[in-house]
């Protein structure tokens, strides 16, 4: 059956409402099963030894004092994952992360592994083990790595992106340019200019869950995986071919997941479980501590941003420029050419170039947190706009009216928009009452607006229709922020059922087709076209039973709001069949009725967002207290309002600590200083207002139902709408996150 997944204006019965989370219950009475509640009989306790240098050369590991301790089943380093990764550098990346080869490359590089009976005993293991070092020169700030003689860490990294090709390797992996029109032209008629160098420091998701698995691999070769994931395929690819596995003969189950934005798309020590069962022949329970969490999986980059911004006495943007250096790490990246693809995205430009430049640092390998690298551009060029806003003399939010992006806007990275929602949110935004309401003695407004591209990729959905008549819905997109009963609700829509009458379970990787990773905000919105397109395909069938029910064409009958319908002079008057009287009847007429759909979901639709915040500064202190905040932004479609509304205040709140408190900090011995959440504080209840929302639906053509992905763009905007809040209450503008009080007094001062 083909599926057109084009938009069409349709009223909505099911999609749209708000039921109750269906995993709220088990959720808040601890039934539901995170990834460390999971236990095999016979199990193992899997530990990880973790270098306690940022960069050094392995010379020597000795476990056999390890292996030779009572309770102790096997000993992994290096040399049992052999590298079957056949040239792919992306992999081998992965493989020298997860079990370090030749150098330990950041504080925390895993360089050995123990499996026992007790986690006292693994503990005691890894004690025994003994490693020699030498110690190299190290590198953990992003410009010092930037330097032409800053301490090599990769000599297999040459620079490419440039003409002519490196003859020596560097610190620098790639660098990407985006843009048209001639900047240097236009920069050169501008009336007013505003030039800005910006630093963001690392942070981390925050997930309160650890990474957690348990790993079995049987003696025929066989295995199964339990795990908190974002992507359980992804996960199976990855680890069957650093382990040589068939990719059939590993099961990958994903777990509830205790939060993940973007630091559960990455393996960290999975493989290392599963090499561990193989060697020991017994299931291994591998649970990181908060310590490994922070030291040894992916955090974001650390940035330094040049931002120069050029306007005509009118207002109008005649030219911008930035240039953005990301660390990634010790392996190559490419978070910069994301920050330089988002960073004039929300503007239309006659003359932009953005230069992104990744760049390796002594850190843990960089992944994913929530638009990976979109906040800290949106940080320096959201901040520069504002300056420059002031500079010509207008209103910040008018200003970025007059220079907002529209339907037929090329892109500062390339494509040509569609509808979009950058000009209905900042006129919502004009508009709040938030921006009309009092400020009081050292107190600021700021706003700053915020994009994210969205992703669609492989799809595949299963939709069964028990004989009671209720659906049960099989996913592989993994369910990181309600998009179960999202897709309910969708299903519902489709067949013309009650919300109740739907149960959506994600799948296993033996159960369903390939499910590309939930990321990029593409979770609800690929899989509820792809159940769309289940659904459709089964009310095909539904009504061909309904037919041979009734003895007559089926070109006769229609689907109504959970019913097959006759139509037609001879036949019209046969009562209605519900979908439950047909699935009844399917023993006899041609067995279970199901929906099939496996697609590449294209079309995502970008989002665009803009954040307003009221922040109180204490002069004498630096502290500061957020007072209000708003968030308006474009959903497509808000498939389930509250869950919406839950992202955006969601990314909001992640923003506001990022932008406030949250930061690696590293000694000058290379090791991170605050490996925990009490030295790394992430926001909590009483530093937060209650987040205000507003949602706009401006339809994505690519979509049935209009969806775009809403999980993401939220986080962009606030380290901008924080920072010029502060700036305005300050009277100094801010240029380095977070802006903990001891920067806000040295801004002060200065």
């Amino acid at each position: 059956m083909n599926f057109d997944p084009s938009h069409s204006k349709r009223s909505f019965s099911s999609v749209g409402t708000r039921p109750i989370r269906p995993d709220g219950v088990d959720k808040v009475t601890g039934r539901a099963r995170y990834g460390a509640d999971f236990n095999m009989p016979g199990q193992l306790v899997g530990r990880i030894l973790r270098s306690p240098h940022a960069h050094a050369i392995i010379r020597k590991i000795d476990t056999l004092k390890a292996a030779q301790l009572p309770g102790v089943k096997a000993v992994l380093t290096a040399a049992d994952l052999p590298d079957l990764t056949d040239g792919d550098a992306a992999m081998y990346d992965i493989l020298d992360n997860c079990m370090a080869r030749k150098k330990a490359l950041y504080d925390g590089h895993a360089v050995a592994a123990v499996a026992a009976i007790d986690a006292r005993t693994a503990k005691q293991a890894l004690k025994l083990i003994e490693v020699e070092y030498e110690l190299l020169p190290h590198v953990t700030d992003v410009d010092q790595a930037f330097a032409p003689d800053a301490p090599l860490i990769n000599d297999t990294i040459f620079t490419t992106g440039v003409d002519p090709k490196p003859d020596r390797p560097s610190n620098v992996s790639m660098r990407s340019q985006f843009g048209h029109g001639d900047v240097d032209a236009g920069m050169a008629r501008a009336d007013f200019v505003v030039e800005r160098t910006f630093k963001t420091e690392q942070t981390h998701q925050g997930y309160i869950e650890p990474h957690a698995c348990v790993a079995s691999v049987s003696s025929d070769g066989t295995a199964d995986l339990w795990v908190c994931t974002q992507g359980h395929f992804v996960y199976r690819q990855h680890c069957a071919q650093l382990l040589g596995m068939d990719a059939s003969k590993l099961r990958v189950t994903s777990s509830e997941i205790g939060g993940g934005f973007g630091g559960k798309t990455h393996v960290w020590a999975e493989p290392v479980a599963l090499a561990l069962s193989r060697k020991a022949g017994r299931p291994v329970k591998l649970v990181m501590t908060r310590d490994e969490v922070f030291r040894a999986s992916g955090p974001t980059s650390a940035t330094s941003i040049d931002v120069k911004i050029g306007a005509l006495k009118d207002g109008t943007i005649i030219a911008a420029d930035a240039t953005l250096r990301y660390s990634c790490g010790p392996y190559a990246g490419a978070w910069a050419e994301v920050g330089a693809m988002t960073a004039f995205a929300c503007y239309k430009l006659e003359n932009v170039r953005t230069v992104g430049y990744e760049v390796l640092v002594n850190r843990p390998k960089t992944a994913a947190y929530r638009a990976p690298s979109a906040p800290m551009a949106a940080f320096a060029v959201e901040s520069a706009i504002d300056e420059l806003a002031k500079k010509v003399g207008m209103n910040p939010i008018d200003f970025r009216i007059r220079n907002a992006a529209q339907e037929g806007t090329k892109a500062s990275y390339g494509p040509v928009y569609g509808p979009i929602g950058i000009g209905p949110t900042l006129e919502a935004v004009k508009n709040h009452p938030h921006m009309k309401a009092p400020l009081g003695r050292n107190q600021g407004r700021g706003m700053a607006c915020g994009f994210w591209f969205n992703f669609g990729g492989q799809t595949c959905t299963d939709l069964n229709i028990g004989m009671d008549g209720t659906v049960s819905l099989a996913v592989g997109t993994v369910d990181v922020g309600g998009s179960r009963a999202s897709l309910s609700l969708v299903a519902a829509e489709e067949l013309g059922i009650d919300y109740s009458q739907v149960r959506t379970v994600i799948a296993d990787t033996s159960s369903l087709g390939y499910n590309d990773m939930t990321d990029g905000s593409r979770g609800t919105f690929s899989s509820s076209m792809a159940t769309i397109s289940a659904a459709r395909n089964a009310i095909k069938i539904l009504r061909e039973r309904a037919a041979q029910m009734w003895d007559i064409p089926v070109e006769d009958v229609t689907w109504e709001k959970g019913h097959a319908v006759a139509k037609g002079e001879t036949h019209g008057n046969l009562p209605k069949l519900s979908l439950k009287e047909i699935a009844a009847a399917s023993g006899t007429t041609g067995g279970p009725i199901a929906g099939h759909s496996e697609i590449v979901a294209d079309g995502a639709g970008v989002s665009f967002a803009t954040h307003i915040c009221d922040i109180e500064v204490d002069p004498e202190t630096g502290a500061t207290k957020v007072l209000r905040y708003t968030v308006v932004q474009d959903a497509g479609k808000a498939v389930h309002p509250t869950y919406v509304e839950g992202q955006y205040q969601g990314g909001a709140a992640q923003g506001i600590g990022w932008a406030l408190n949250e930061e690696y900090i590293y000694g000058n011995d290379g090791r991170l200083q605050n490996a925990g959440f009490l030295d790394y504080r992430i926001p909590v209840c009483s530093d937060l207002p209650m987040i205000d929302t507003q949602i706009l639906e401006i339809p994505n053509p690519n979509h049935p139902y209009g969806v775009r992905g809403v999980g993401e763009t939220s986080i962009v905007p606030p380290l901008a709408a924080v920072a010029n809040a502060v700036s305005n209450a300050v009277g100094v503008r801010m240029l380095h996150i977070p802006m903990s009080p001891p920067r806000i007094l040295a801004a002060l001062e200065a």
